[in-house]
């Protein structure tokens, strides 16, 4: 029996291979969800470059409105989530704030 191997092609933007190895987009949960919410405050942060530019974005008032949105999260979802999921918010939470204060702390010194 020969094993065939197969070169699969990277997926686009946001794009994942799903079973069959179609790029599809991935399945929408609540862990994904906050790491998208994370993803778009460490991009506003200047963490993140901008993929079609290669520049960084810092911005603020929209990385501020991303970790206020995953605060909202994190308080109307208290006791409605599995330990994983309580888990990633708070650590996501406590590791995007950190880099926030950071980041301005960085501005304000230069």
């Amino acid at each position: 029996m020969s094993e065939e191997k197969t070169t699969r092609q990277p997926c686009g933007e946001g794009k994942v291979p799903d079973q069959q190895g179609r790029c599809v987009m991935p399945e929408v949960t609540f862990s994904t969800f906050i790491m998208s919410l994370n993803t778009s405050a460490l991009y506003h942060l200047g963490e993140i470059v901008d993929p079609e530019t290669g520049a960084r974005v810092v911005n603020f008032d929209l990385a501020r409105h991303a970790i206020d949105t995953l605060v909202v999260l994190e308080e109307k979802t208290k006791g409605n989530l599995t330990g994983e999921e309580h888990e990633l918010l708070k650590n996501i939470l406590y590791d995007v704030k950190l880099r926030f204060v950071n980041a301005v702390r960085k501005k304000r010194e230069q």
